[in-house]
């Protein structure tokens, strides 16, 4: 016979995630404005305190469902992707050495009902895997322009020896 095991919360009552925080990760909601037109949301500004830094380089990127972009770091820039459509899973792991939260991995699932700013600092691994029906849609705002000369840009394998994390043992729908 099987005994049931009582949950544990997981978020606040305000919907904030009980799990531990990489250090300078900030994910800030923010919600559409609709009227009998349609919509809109507003992606970036300074004035939230997310991440001030001005505006350098933007550009979209798409993630087909099932498909997972992911494990990179950069060491010059910062991130800030911000979900316009479908659903994402984001693996975040801190790899920092000067760190406090050194070793903590990150991982949450966000969609396009609440689009989230999130703010990815330097040094961070992240990976992203569309674990929705249609095609996942983000704008990423980086602190620096892309240098095609000298990518800011470091890989590693969907399964490795240091995240804990196998976006291939979590397939979305």
């Amino acid at each position: 016979m099987v005994t049931p095991k009582k949950d544990l919360p997981t978020v606040t009552p305000e919907g904030e995630p009980l799990a531990p925080r990489i250090a300078g990760v900030e994910i800030r909601y923010q919600p559409p404005q609709a009227d009998e037109r349609g919509e809109i949301v507003e992606i970036f500004r300074p004035s939230w305190g997310v991440l001030p830094e001005p505006l350098t380089f933007v550009y979209q990127a798409m993630v087909r469902p099932g498909m997972t972009k992911g494990w990179v770091m950069h060491e010059r820039q910062d991130d800030r992707l911000f979900l316009s459509q479908g659903a994402l899973r984001v693996g975040l792991f801190d790899a920092r050495d000067d760190s406090p939260t050194r070793g903590v991995l990150m991982v949450f699932t966000v969609t396009d009902r609440r689009r989230p700013l999130i703010v990815i600092p330097r040094g961070v691994y992240h990976g992203l895997q569309n674990v929705g029906l249609v095609d996942a849609v983000f704008i990423n705002m980086p602190t620096r322009p892309y240098d095609h000369a000298d990518p800011d840009k470091f890989r590693l394998p969907l399964t490795n020896d240091l995240i804990p994390f196998d976006f291939s043992l979590s397939k979305g729908y």
